[in-house]
């Protein structure tokens, strides 16, 4: 048994009940709010009405307030004491004892029944053993469930603190939540560090049960440089490799990640922070065209402005033209993309009015208009992430890996386009689970900023209503929700109840004065208003109580350090953005070679080849760049009545310029 440090009492005013309980220490005592202690009691041989061996009671409990105590009945008497000097006080010829009496809630208490008041006994403070038990965590981590969220500290002990994967990523509970103020709750650096004690936990022998991440970046750099080791001078301290030690995690950043984000406005030019050049190895372009985005339309559209009779032309437009290409409605064209979309209500609308007609297949002219301009604007409002062609650069849906994460970076992209991107990954992500056709079991999607997107005042967006579906059928289909914000208060309830774990950094007093806190006490509140940096509170299904732990720092650079070390490229004129890009394919392509393959076509020719090469990168690049410029130039140069379909092989090209 440890060395006692205090021992439980009970007074006629303060008595225990099986739910709390009061002891008192010396001054000196380590112990404060938060703290895990122990209390072991043998049970009275008379008890056992059985004959069986007498037990003994083992009481976990956890101290949520403090006070201290002298024999003075009132502060007037030490006043008078003291001879009305503070200094003399000290010299007092008599010292007042002095104690601190501290209020434990029950964690757990072994035997459970019957359920009574806590007995009198010596208090401990807790070690490992006794962490592991108060929190009820030694069932799920002896069979191999525990992920480590951090480690318990008091008085030099680390002792570990592990969530149940079950209830974290599912499928018994699942979703996370974590709150704190802007710049101190580092809820960020927790989700980083969290993911990587998921990926060193979760079935790390198991390749069928992998899990992945998708980050949306939509801060700065905040997650733009988690593939690089802190920068120098901010390495982490041997405090912190020691935790990673004790966790069992590798202090090593993330070894699988890929960076996407769309281009700028001019098409060549993507919009991210992290365009240096000795990292866009693992950049990739997200470019989506009609046949990706036209299902999540509703979106992008003003519904005040679509009534019953646009949506049920959207309807028809998405399963007879674009979904079946059904002849009868087609008017003779294949529409694969927004151009030819375009071509369509050309083509619609000359054939209503050669004949005089006001309806098309029962759609009046007014609505095909209103829907035509709607929809065809769509890739000027998010011009660089929606193409007019076919060329398109998607996330690898169906070849997800276990250990990788897919950042996105939406941080400088429009509102709208914003929407777009996390509607449709979320849901894409969603549907590819729901046939077990991602390539991984679970997937965490981590969303920062959920005042924002989700948020009370936000309305009934389809973004929102996509993350409350997360929150409410994910857990079953392995799509788990990482989420952030300032202000809990002011988030969708159902989202944030739905969340099994809830973590809590730095917090505002306003945010602390709302009612959702009401079941702290006041110096679990003041603790969590003056937090450090690195500690948060948990709350878990398996803990009857909040609980303090500390976690280290991620071993990944910080995004702010990451921007002063690889500074972001300033735009780049079109053959230099083109030559940078294709050479990321094939770094032995010289600059020069690309320029001159590409010299003389059109700028949107070009774009369009370079978009395909970057999907499929050919053997020979240069060759398979300059044949296909030169088989589009062929088909436009022909008259319109022939038919060309060149057939080139760029792999056996010996001569890249013809």
């Amino acid at each position: 048994m440890p060395t006692p440090i205090g021992r439980v009492f009970a007074t006629e005013s303060k008595p225990t009940t099986p739910d709390t309980f009061y002891f008192w220490t010396e001054p000196d005592s380590p112990v404060g709010i938060g703290t895990i202690v122990s209390v072991q009691v043998p049970q009275p041989p008379k008890r056992n009405l059985s004959g069986a061996p007498s037990t003994q009671w083992d009481i976990y409990g956890i101290v949520v307030e403090a006070q201290g105590y002298t024999d003075l009945a009132s502060a007037l008497y030490d006043y008078i004491g003291s001879d009305r000097d503070p200094v003399q006080a000290e010299d007092a010829p008599t010292l007042r004892p002095e104690i601190r009496v501290f209020k434990a809630a029950v964690l757990r208490m072994e035997p459970e029944e019957p359920l009574q008041p806590i007995p009198i006994g010596p208090v401990c403070l807790a070690d490992d053993r006794a962490v592991l038990l108060s929190l009820r965590m030694d069932e799920y981590v002896a069979k191999g469930r525990g992920i480590p969220v951090g480690v318990y500290v008091k008085g030099g002990i680390y002792s570990p603190v592990y969530l149940d994967a079950d209830f974290l990523l599912g499928p018994e509970a699942a979703h996370l939540n974590i709150t704190g103020v802007s710049g101190l709750a580092t809820k960020t650096s927790l989700v980083e560090f969290l993911l990587k004690s998921v990926f060193a936990h979760y079935c790390p022998d198991d390749p069928a049960r992998g899990v992945a991440g998708v980050f949306f970046n939509v801060k700065g750099p905040d997650l733009l440089y988690l593939d690089l080791p802190p920068a120098p001078g901010s390495e982490l301290s041997p405090e912190e490799l020691a935790i990673y030690e004790k966790l069992g995690i590798p202090a090593e950043p993330f070894a699988d990640v890929t960076y996407y984000a769309p281009y700028k406005a001019d098409g060549i030019n993507l919009n991210t922070l992290r365009t240096h050049s000795d990292l866009l190895a693992n950049v990739k372009p997200l470019r989506w065209g009609l046949q990706e985005i036209f299902e999540y339309t509703a979106v992008l559209l003003n519904q005040d402005d679509v009534d019953a009779k646009a949506e049920a032309l959207l309807s028809l437009i998405a399963e007879k033209v674009i979904r079946k290409n059904d002849l009868r409605y087609n008017e003779g064209i294949n529409v694969t993309n927004f151009q030819r979309l375009a071509e369509w209500f050309e083509r619609v609308i000359e054939a209503m009015e050669a004949d005089n007609k006001k309806e098309w297949n029962s759609h009046h002219i007014a609505t095909i208009y209103k829907v035509k301009n709607r929809l065809l604007n769509i890739t000027d409002r998010c011009k660089g992430l929606v193409s007019n062609d076919d060329s398109v650069s998607d996330l690898p849906w169906g070849d997800f890996r276990k250990n990788h994460i897919y950042v996105i970076d939406v941080a400088n992209v429009e509102p709208t386009a914003q929407d777009l991107i996390f509607t449709r990954v979320v849901a894409k992500i969603q549907e590819a689970l729901e046939k077990n056709t991602l390539g991984v079991e679970r997937v965490v999607i981590f969303v920062d900023e959920l005042n924002k997107y989700a948020g009370t005042d936000t309305g009934d967006t389809y973004l929102r209503k996509k993350l409350l579906d997360i929150s409410e059928r994910g857990r079953y289909l392995g799509e788990v929700l990482f989420s952030a914000q300032q202000f809990r208060s002011q988030v969708h309830k159902r989202i944030v109840g739905n969340c099994g774990t809830a973590l809590y950094g730095r917090m505002d007093m306003d945010e602390l004065a709302t009612p959702g806190y009401s079941n702290l006490s006041p110096a679990v509140k003041t603790k969590l208003a003056t937090l450090p940096k690195g500690e948060l509170m948990v709350r878990h299904p398996h803990f009857s109580q909040p609980v303090f732990v500390k976690f280290p720092r991620p071993p990944v650079m910080r995004g702010q350090d990451g921007r002063a070390l690889y500074p972001p490229q300033p735009e780049m004129p079109f053959e230099a953005a083109i030559a940078q890009r294709l050479r990321v394919i094939d770094p032995t392509v010289s600059a020069v070679q690309i320029k001159g393959a590409i010299a003389g076509f059109p700028q949107e020719n070009v774009l369009a080849m370079v978009h395909k090469l970057e999907q499929n990168p050919p053997n020979n690049l240069v060759g398979a760049l300059h044949s296909g410029l030169r088989g589009v130039r062929q088909r436009e140069d022909m008259p319109p009545w022939v038919t060309v379909a060149p057939v080139y092989r760029p792999e056996e090209d010996d001569d890249p310029y013809g």
